[in-house]
């Protein structure tokens, strides 16, 4: 086992906790084989505070007084401005996420060629890709001829140099957080100490300057982003980049967003020529769905201030295994099992002896209780061999007495379905429709049970 260090201090690679000696498994995260020794950082390069910075008085204010709207700019694309509440907010920090090859660096260079075509100076930083990648890509994409400041580079120093020696940019782009290192710090770049050091220097600098800054970061393999959760608490909008390498939908996710409503999306397609706005993602959603075949139930969703409308598909088969199967893609594991136990107990339906596979159609992540309606009803029209009629949407969320328990933003969701040509609704017997009712013919339900018979008593 390795010893104390007497100049540095043990940090675990995947949640930054700091222990003065070796160990195999961090007791913080559980992980193991993440911690490695690194020497004792001290402050940030750049940051402009020493070991014998004297301190000075601050002016204290009172919680009294408007406070104006953050000044933005457009990013020229439409779904972007919708994540980020409306527009790129200057002296902001933006860290975006998501799996390798989902589209990032696509976007992003998509994004700084319309913001330089605009006539706004972009810098684009990349540390994982040469100079001559970059430019093949923009070729591909029709952005050749976009001006757009372009730099291969990995120093933190020599990053922070270009950019205090040249003219003030209006947007930064560093691809990737990771990639940075310094050599004020004795660590390999990519570790706690590195990242945490560049994304502050690199933060104070656009506070300072007023430049937005966009930080590209790798994920683990559980969907995280990687390094310290400190990185996430110090930009000011948090952005997950998702979607199923099998399909072309991208979903563009606000996790975090001092300038807006969190858990808003923008929805994105990938073709020929990079990342193009879906402006209807309902219709999309619902294009291939085969409507005559059991087991398919639509669900009214929200997702953020959007209403969305998706297609839930189930097969219940019979199973000879001693452990039937459950697959769930789109949607929470658990909460298929737990109303897989509901069906049971308060419905009298068993499903013990039957594989359970449930899909969200078109790789889209649901995420909120309201789907728990449409699942049960794909998973009874499965069972029962009935197809569900076209024409009719289900919200609402199922508890564990079997009640059918009201969604917010019920008026939205209806007012979605009847633009798209649904008839009828089936939602939760509480809840006030908002004026969103129109011309919907609406079903209420109190419990689960109300459900099942309407779709047929099973044999």
């Amino acid at each position: 086992m390795a010893r104390a260090s007497k100049s540095g201090n043990f940090v675990c690679q995947n949640c930054g906790a700091v222990s003065t000696r070796w160990a195999g498994k961090c007791v913080s995260c559980g992980e193991w084989n993440t911690i490695t020794e690194e020497t004792d950082a001290g402050p940030a390069p750049g940051s402009g505070i020493t070991r014998t910075t004297k301190g000075r008085a601050v002016t204290l204010e009172t919680l009294q007084g408007g406070a104006a709207e953050a000044p933005r700019f457009s990013s020229g694309i439409a779904e972007l401005d919708r994540v980020t509440g409306g527009g790129i907010v200057p002296g902001s920090a933006l860290l975006v996420g998501g799996e390798p090859g989902i589209g990032k660096s696509t976007l992003l260079l998509q994004l700084t060629a319309l913001m330089a075509r605009a006539g706004r100076r972009t810098i684009y930083f990349s540390g994982e890709e040469a100079s001559a990648q970059v430019r093949l890509r923009a070729e591909r994409l029709g952005l050749a001829d976009a001006p757009v400041a372009l730099a291969a580079e990995t120093n933190l120093a020599n990053i922070l140099e270009t950019l205090s020696s040249g003219k003030r940019a209006d947007l930064i782009v560093v691809d990737s957080i990771q990639t940075l290192w310094s050599d004020a710090l004795d660590a390999a770049p990519g570790t706690v100490s590195q990242v945490r050091a560049a994304t502050q220097s690199l933060i104070r600098y656009a506070k300072t300057e007023g430049v937005a800054l966009l930080l590209v970061g790798h994920v683990t393999k559980e969907g995280q982003i990687a390094g310290p959760k400190v990185i996430e608490h110090m930009v000011d909008s948090v952005l997950s980049f998702e979607g199923d390498r099998g399909h072309t939908f991208r979903i563009l996710r606000a996790t975090k967003n001092r300038f807006g409503a969190t858990d808003e999306i923008g929805v994105f397609e990938m073709g020929a020529q990079g990342l193009s706005e879906v402006a209807n993602p309902s219709e999309l959603f619902l294009g291939d769905r085969h409507s005559t075949a059991p087991g398919s139930a639509v669900f009214a969703g929200i997702e953020g201030t959007r209403p969305l409308l998706v297609e839930i598909q189930a097969l219940v088969a019979p199973s000879n295994l001693g452990q039937p199967r459950r697959a769930v893609v789109g949607w929470d594991n658990n909460r298929l099992s737990m109303l897989i136990a509901v069906l049971a107990a308060r419905c009298g339906i068993s499903l013990a002896q039957h594989d359970v596979y449930l899909n969200v159609a078109g790789g889209f992540k649901i995420v909120e209780p309201a789907a728990d309606l449409a699942a049960a009803a794909a998973l009874l029209s499965s069972f029962c061999n009935v197809p569900l009629p076209h024409d009719r949407a289900y919200f609402g969320e199922i508890s564990l007495s079997g009640a059918v328990r009201p969604s917010a933003h019920t008026g939205l969701r209806l007012k979605e379905a009847q633009k798209l040509g649904f008839s009828h609704a089936v939602l939760p017997a509480t809840g006030d429709a908002g004026g969103g009712k129109g011309r919907l013919e609406l079903t209420r339900l109190s419990h689960l049970k109300e459900l099942a018979d309407g779709i047929r008593p099973c044999d």
